[in-house]
Protein backbone atom coordinates (compact mmCIF):
# COMPACT_ATOMS: atom_id res chain seq x y z
CA UNK A 1 0.00 0.00 0.00
CA UNK A 2 0.95 3.63 -0.69
CA UNK A 3 0.73 6.48 1.61
CA UNK A 4 1.10 10.67 0.88
CA UNK A 5 1.00 13.36 3.42
CA UNK A 6 -2.50 15.38 3.40
CA UNK A 7 -2.02 18.64 4.14
CA UNK A 8 -5.21 18.71 5.02
CA UNK A 9 -5.29 16.27 7.53
CA UNK A 10 -2.13 16.76 8.83
CA UNK A 11 -0.90 13.16 8.43
CA UNK A 12 -0.69 9.98 6.29
CA UNK A 13 -3.31 8.74 4.38
CA UNK A 14 -3.11 5.89 1.62
CA UNK A 15 -2.68 6.72 -1.44
CA UNK A 16 -2.20 5.54 -4.89
CA UNK A 17 1.13 4.61 -6.42
CA UNK A 18 1.16 7.23 -9.11
CA UNK A 19 0.27 9.98 -6.29
CA UNK A 20 2.81 8.58 -3.90
CA UNK A 21 5.37 8.98 -6.44
CA UNK A 22 4.52 12.81 -6.85
CA UNK A 23 3.70 14.76 -4.06
CA UNK A 24 2.08 18.22 -3.97
CA UNK A 25 3.75 20.89 -5.79
CA UNK A 26 6.09 18.26 -7.25
CA UNK A 27 5.40 17.64 -11.10
CA UNK A 28 6.78 14.27 -13.14
CA UNK A 29 9.98 14.89 -14.86
CA UNK A 30 8.92 14.97 -18.43
CA UNK A 31 7.20 18.26 -17.69
CA UNK A 32 10.27 19.72 -15.80
CA UNK A 33 12.80 19.47 -18.21
CA UNK A 34 12.73 22.81 -20.39
CA UNK A 35 12.17 22.12 -24.40
CA UNK A 36 14.59 24.65 -25.24
CA UNK A 37 17.83 26.25 -23.12
CA UNK A 38 17.90 29.38 -21.40
CA UNK A 39 19.82 32.47 -22.46
CA UNK A 40 23.47 32.49 -21.10
CA UNK A 41 24.05 34.76 -18.42
CA UNK A 42 27.91 34.82 -18.30
CA UNK A 43 28.10 33.64 -22.12
CA UNK A 44 30.05 36.89 -23.11
CA UNK A 45 33.55 37.64 -23.66
CA UNK A 46 33.62 41.26 -23.53
CA UNK A 47 34.51 43.07 -20.12
CA UNK A 48 32.04 44.70 -17.84
CA UNK A 49 31.82 48.00 -19.19
CA UNK A 50 32.77 50.00 -15.80
CA UNK A 51 35.95 47.60 -15.60
CA UNK A 52 39.43 47.43 -16.90
CA UNK A 53 40.80 45.18 -19.12
CA UNK A 54 43.39 43.95 -17.69
CA UNK A 55 44.08 43.89 -13.63
CA UNK A 56 46.13 46.21 -12.54
CA UNK A 57 47.19 44.27 -9.43
CA UNK A 58 48.78 41.63 -10.90
CA UNK A 59 52.13 41.96 -10.59
CA UNK A 60 55.73 40.08 -11.28
CA UNK A 61 55.48 36.24 -10.73
CA UNK A 62 57.76 36.14 -7.71
CA UNK A 63 57.20 32.01 -6.91
CA UNK A 64 60.95 31.04 -8.72
CA UNK A 65 62.75 33.64 -7.02
CA UNK A 66 61.51 32.35 -3.45
CA UNK A 67 62.12 28.46 -4.74
CA UNK A 68 65.66 29.54 -5.20
CA UNK A 69 65.84 31.40 -1.76
CA UNK A 70 64.37 27.98 0.48
CA UNK A 71 65.86 25.22 -1.71
CA UNK A 72 69.31 26.41 -1.06
CA UNK A 73 70.96 24.40 1.02
CA UNK A 74 72.65 27.20 3.28
CA UNK A 75 71.85 24.95 6.50
CA UNK A 76 69.07 27.33 8.24
CA UNK A 77 65.91 25.90 8.41
CA UNK A 78 62.93 26.85 6.20
CA UNK A 79 61.24 29.31 8.58
CA UNK A 80 64.50 31.07 8.96
CA UNK A 81 65.60 31.47 5.60
CA UNK A 82 64.41 34.75 5.02
CA UNK A 83 66.85 36.74 7.29
CA UNK A 84 66.00 39.18 10.09
CA UNK A 85 62.79 39.39 9.71
CA UNK A 86 62.01 35.88 10.28
CA UNK A 87 64.38 35.48 13.70
CA UNK A 88 62.45 38.43 14.86
CA UNK A 89 58.99 36.79 14.57
CA UNK A 90 60.59 32.96 15.68
CA UNK A 91 62.61 34.35 19.06
CA UNK A 92 59.42 36.95 19.85
CA UNK A 93 56.83 33.78 19.25
CA UNK A 94 59.30 31.90 21.42
CA UNK A 95 59.78 34.42 24.69
CA UNK A 96 56.17 34.60 24.21
CA UNK A 97 55.80 30.38 24.44
CA UNK A 98 58.31 30.78 27.93
CA UNK A 99 56.55 33.90 29.25
CA UNK A 100 52.65 31.89 28.71
CA UNK A 101 53.72 28.82 30.35
CA UNK A 102 56.12 30.55 33.77
CA UNK A 103 52.60 32.68 33.96
CA UNK A 104 50.29 29.46 33.88
CA UNK A 105 53.16 27.47 36.38
CA UNK A 106 52.84 30.38 38.62
CA UNK A 107 48.68 30.68 38.54
CA UNK A 108 48.56 27.15 38.71
CA UNK A 109 51.17 27.17 42.30
CA UNK A 110 48.80 29.87 43.41
CA UNK A 111 45.59 28.31 42.77
CA UNK A 112 46.89 25.15 44.85
CA UNK A 113 47.72 26.76 47.76
CA UNK A 114 44.97 26.57 50.70
CA UNK A 115 43.48 29.72 51.70
CA UNK A 116 44.42 30.97 55.34
CA UNK A 117 41.66 30.90 57.45
CA UNK A 118 41.15 33.77 59.85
Amino acid sequence: MYYKFSGFAQRLVGATAAAAYTPQGLKPLNSVIPTESPDLIFGTSKPFPGLPAADPFLGTNKVPDLQKVFQRSDGLPVHLKLGYPDRLLYRTTMALTIGGTIYCLVALFIASQPKKQK
